[in-house]
């Protein structure tokens, strides 16, 4: 019994020597894969000529997946029939390409995947592959290659399509609406730069395209464009700029539809200056209407009284740029809108900004002397009123004076809307800060080509702060939110106080826009000098 318990805690004993010994040489997985997955070969070859197969395998040394190919993969020339790509969702040593579409003769085809090929362990990318092959006995091998900036942002966006298009006999501008390009390639997300490899010589129409429904083709509603204005002739050393941007759209109006009693609302895209939108057949003598924009839609919205006894009627929408429809529309009984007048900024105001009300139903009258603006000592302010009438929006204009406070009652019937309806009473409370808790902005331009737009932007490229120079003098934008801006000149070849973009079929680049190259940091109580040398 005694060596039966002794062999029992030798056994024991052992067992924790094993498992002492597992845990010191337990291996500790090692260090981390960082190696993209290798090729081992291609079937049929990388670079082939007179090609006619369907389908093309490409092995790998470990299992990879694929990801984001629908961004990523770029085929030049494009396929009308996209090619199946195998497999998708699952990891595998090899990629399928199967052919769906003709091959055109005597062409070189490029898939450029991209990153999109990772090892399925930890995500490496095979960098940038490229497969080619010819249809004819040669390889195309010429190239061009530039770098694509944005008119209006300080970066471009991801993933550009550059564009070749070949300027043979069928050739017309109006190609880039219906036609895929000869050539194409992509920047991806890292890069604004570009090459477009394997090329034939030739004469080409270059543009680049944001191509947001992945196409091909430019859609003006949707597509930010740029273009060079002359032929490209390859083979050429030149390194060509693309300034992205994105067209005005023509104006349109869509089918009107009532969407309250006596106001019916007009969907419309493009610019509405100079719109007008007029209702055919016999009207009553005292027929009146307004046109209002939706501050949040594209929509314009017509007003008109008295009520009309009528099942349809046309309306002629028209501006001054030769547009013009006749649109029919069918009436509803519908309860009309109450009147509601709220501020647009009420609080802290800055002191370049004007206190703002706003009605869902037209102003039709004011009446001044039914509105009392007072500061903290009860001081009564003096005050001008604007209304414009196609926000529909009022303006109070005033002296401003820091760390006040300002209360404005508005008393009943100050305010009279289109149909008659009036306002109840309405107080607003105003404030203003200290001027110390702003900063002040000195913008110093050097080599500039008057006359210029000067603005001070936030992140988002959304203008915070402007002023037009016609000279050379420093501009101060004084009592700036704390806040980091950018600064940018619009140069206004035209005059017009105002950017304008460009057009792809009148050959018309936008307007130029320089940025500085760093941020300004305002802060509070600070005075601050820019100087900004243009190129």
């Amino acid at each position: 019994m005694a060596r039966g318990l002794l062999n029992l805690i030798f056994l024991i004993v052992f067992a924790f020597g094993l498992i002492s010994c597992a845990n010191r040489g337990m291996p500790s997985g090692g260090e981390k894969d960082t190696q993209p997955p290798r090729i081992l070969k291609s079937v049929p070859e990388n670079y082939t000529t007179n090609f006619k197969n369907k389908v093309i395998k490409i092995y790998f040394d470990e299992y990879v997946k694929i990801k984001d190919i629908q961004k990523q993969l770029i085929i030049s020339p494009p396929m009308d029939n996209a090619p199946e790509i195998s497999p998708l969702s699952s990891a595998s040593k090899y990629i399928s390409i199967t052919i769906k579409d003709t091959l055109q003769p005597n062409t070189t085809y490029a898939f450029n995947f991209g990153e999109s090929i990772v090892d399925n362990n930890e995500g490496n990318p095979y960098p940038y592959y490229r497969y080619v092959f010819s249809t004819g006995d040669d390889i195309d091998s010429l190239s061009v290659k530039g770098y694509v900036i944005d008119a209006t942002q300080k970066q471009p966006d991801k993933f550009i399509s550059v564009m070749l298009y070949e300027m043979d006999s069928t050739y017309t501008d109006s190609i880039v609406y219906k036609r895929k390009p000869k050539y194409v390639t992509n920047t991806l997300d890292s890069v604004t730069t570009f090459s477009i490899d394997n090329l034939k010589a030739g004469k080409y129409l270059m543009i680049a395209l944001k191509d947001e429904n992945s196409n091909y083709t430019f859609q003006p509603k949707y597509d930010k464009i740029g273009f060079i204005k002359q032929p490209i002739t390859v083979p050429t050393d030149s390194v060509f700029a693309i300034k992205l941007f994105k067209e005005e759209l023509g104006f349109k109006a869509f089918k009107p539809r009532q969407v309250a009693g006596q106001k019916i609302a007009f969907g419309y895209e493009g610019n509405n200056e100079d719109v007008s939108i007029q209702m055919l057949g016999d009207l009553p003598k005292n027929y009146k209407y307004r046109i209002t924009k939706n501050k949040d839609t594209d929509t314009l919205l017509y007003w008109y009284k008295p009520e009309l006894k009528l099942d349809s009627t046309l309306f002629v929408v028209k501006n001054k740029k030769a547009y013009i429809d006749t649109l029919k529309h069918r009436f509803f009984e519908l309860d009309k809108d109450s009147l509601i007048v709220k501020a647009v900024n009420a609080g802290a105001l800055d002191f370049n900004e004007d206190f703002k009300v706003e009605a869902n139903i037209p102003f039709e009258k004011i009446d001044a002397s039914k509105i009392h603006l007072i500061d903290k000592d009860s001081v009564t302010v003096a005050f001008t009123t604007a209304l414009d009438s196609l926000s529909n929006t009022i303006a109070f204009k005033f002296d401003k004076t820091e760390t006040n406070q300002y209360k404005m009652q508005v008393l009943p019937e100050a305010f009279q809307d289109f149909f008659g309806n009036v306002n109840d009473t309405l107080n607003f409370t105003l404030r203003t800060k200290s001027l110390s808790d702003y900063g002040n902005v000195r913008v110093v331009l050097k080599n500039a080509v008057y006359p210029v737009i000067v603005q001070l932007t936030n992140q988002k490229g959304e203008v915070q702060y402007e002023q037009y120079a016609t000279s050379p003098k420093p501009l101060d934008f004084l009592n700036v939110n704390p806040s980091e801006y950018l600064l940018r000149v619009i140069y206004d070849a035209n005059e017009n106080g105002i950017w304008d973009t460009g057009n792809y079929l009148n050959k018309i680049q936008p307007e130029r826009i320089s940025y500085s190259p760093e941020s300004i940091e305002v802060r509070a109580g600070w005075d601050w000098i820019e100087e900004f040398t243009l190129e």
